[in-house]
């Protein structure tokens, strides 16, 4: 079979003007950028907001593993498949991130026949919104450092800045930096520190504001210091608000492509969920729901991370309520739950499979605690047997769960058809009753904990030193009342990546807690989870090439 990046440069695609038209989008309602991708104007977005929603696909996966799990490409063959039915949808996506792209992960268009185009525009540029979040929190960064050297009127404690400097590229080396250097007209000496742009608060805001109002209220909230008495500094006390606005108006904006089949496709926003929230923005969620019968979006990595942070951080400041969630896993990746190594996956193993399967059961019986129904994906292999096959599909039904087989990576919305099929048929026979797992009235502690005990299958949950100081400054300055944000591996149900399967009764370590007031939670960081990630010894960015023609080959 072709190569991605193959497959896409090969593909046909509309003008994005007759892709808007499918979704009776006017013309003057497109603010174009080139041929085959625009943003959506503020003029639409008012012009539908009263119209009733459609229905809310969940699409989460398994933890991930080496052997892929094929997540966004099977939300992304769900809604061709729909397509294929004849039922108005739209897939609403996250933007990709220049450090996976260019580390080890590759971009986030999708795969095989079930990809949102143009892929390489996707997967660099796009539309430039990351670069404006990347500018509006270095301006932040900038104007901090400024108010310092000023005079620091707001008595800011040098030991208490929290706002970080932020890059979208994997670069370990500027995890912890001193800035300041140099004589004294080149500011005051301290400790910084950068993380991805994906991690920043602003991608965070962004992509949690419904309108442009909202945003610049968040961006007020934003914590960057505490003074010398121990009291917030935000980003309007240093007077930072109305210039990172004008950076992110534009980048407010939904941007809308199209699929390989072109089925309408918007993607906007891109915070990582094992360290953000790991949605895409709640704008383009309530646009596409307006615009749409049914919407397939995704959550980031597994459902212990990006499900989770979907039902109890964005459908609860967003009022959504998701109709079902479809649950992506492989019979390669619970065979390496199971035991497995990686190089051995092609062959039959039905007693690794039977060990590693408790993590897909664990995932299923999160989903029901939320109270929606549950569609189990298989995205398939060639290598799969079919005594393997009937294995999960026996366990699955057993846990109360639907079940369909996926072959969209190979036969783009033909092979989704069946699981769009199945998707129909739970819509139309089972309600969903959703609820959020913990109510805001839980203290900070007790969320954490929820969470760890019911989601991850904890023991108990330990507090560093530093991070009991931290939540105690947390409930002084008034923020218990916010959900939680973990950040936590997603390799592992558990805070250790090596731990696969089902693991019960561990402890679960909170190293750093802080609150992200503009974005409206309190992020808890647990086990050695990174916010600057590293490269790989062989970045993906090794393969990337362009040609004498300008074509753009290695990216995937």
């Amino acid at each position: 079979m072709k190569k991605d990046i193959e497959i896409a440069q090969e593909a046909v695609l509309l003008p994005i003007r007759e892709v808007a038209e499918r979704l009776s989008i006017k013309e003057e309602e497109l603010e174009p950028y080139g041929r085959y991708k625009a943003k959506l104007s503020d003029e639409l977005l008012e012009r539908i907001k009263k119209r009733e929603n459609g229905k809310l696909i969940l699409v989460t996966a398994i933890n991930p593993t080496p052997a892929g799990e094929g997540k966004t490409t099977t939300s992304i063959g769900l809604a061709q498949g729909l397509s294929r039915l004849q039922k108005k949808t739209i897939v609403a996506l996250r933007e990709p991130s220049l450090g996976p792209c260019f580390g080890v992960k590759g971009g986030a268009a999708g795969g095989g026949y079930s990809q949102v185009l143009p892929m390489e525009e996707l997967n660099l540029h796009f539309t430039g919104d990351f670069h404006a979040v990347t500018s509006a929190n270095n301006l932040l960064a900038a104007l901090l450092d400024n108010h310092i050297k000023q005079g620091n009127a707001c008595r800011i404690d040098l030991n208490a800045v929290v706002w970080k400097r932020c890059l979208d590229m994997n670069d370990r080396v500027l995890r912890n930096i001193v800035v300041g250097l140099g004589s004294a007209n080149d500011g005051v000496v301290r400790e910084d520190h950068f993380v991805i742009s994906v991690a920043s608060e602003i991608m965070a805001v962004l992509c949690l504001a419904s309108d442009l109002k909202d945003l610049k209220e968040r961006l007020k909230r934003i914590i960057v210091a505490y003074d010398v008495d121990g009291k917030p500094v935000t980003a309007e006390d240093i007077q930072a608000v109305g210039a990172m606005t004008a950076l992110l108006k534009d980048a407010l904006k939904p941007n809308l492509i199209q699929t390989i089949e072109h089925t309408p496709a918007l993607v906007h926003g891109g915070p990582f969920a094992n360290i953000a929230h790991g949605c895409n923005s709640l704008i383009a969620t309530r646009t596409a729901l307006k615009l749409s019968d049914y919407v397939v979006t995704e959550a980031g990595f597994g459902a212990d991370l990006g499900a989770e942070k979907f039902f109890d951080i964005k459908c609860r400041i967003g009022g959504l309520k998701p109709d079902a969630a479809v649950l992506v896993a492989t019979v390669r990746a619970l065979k390496y739950n199971g035991g497995v190594k990686k190089e051995a996956l092609s062959g039959e193993n039905t007693e690794a499979l039977k060990k590693g399967i408790v993590n897909l059961g664990k995932h299923i019986e999160n989903l029901k605690r939320y109270k929606v129904p549950v569609i189990v994906a298989i995205n398939r292999f060639e290598t799969d047997t079919a005594a393997e096959l009937s294995i999960v599909e026996e366990y699955v039904k057993d846990q109360g769960a639907a079940f369909a087989l996926s072959e969209v990576f190979a036969k783009g919305g033909e092979g989704g058809i069946a699981l769009a099929k199945q998707v129909l048929s739970v819509l139309e026979k089972e309600k969903s009753d959703f609820h959020p797992l913990y109510e805001l009235s839980l203290s900070i502690r007790e969320k954490i904990e929820t969470i760890a005990k019911e989601i991850y299958g904890a023991g108990s949950v330990q507090f560093g030193k530093e991070a009991l100081k931290q939540l105690a400054q947390i409930e002084e300055n008034g923020f218990s009342g916010l959900p939680v944000c973990m950040a936590k591996t997603q390799y592992s149900l558990s805070d250790d990546p090596s731990l696969l399967g089902r693991p019960e009764g561990f402890v679960l370590t909170v190293r750093e807690l802080y609150v992200s007031a503009g974005a409206g939670f309190v992020v808890a960081l647990t086990g050695s989870v990174l916010t600057m990630p590293g490269l790989p010894k062989h970045p993906a960015a090794y393969d990337i090439d362009v040609d004498d023609s300008g074509r753009i080959t290695g990216l995937f």
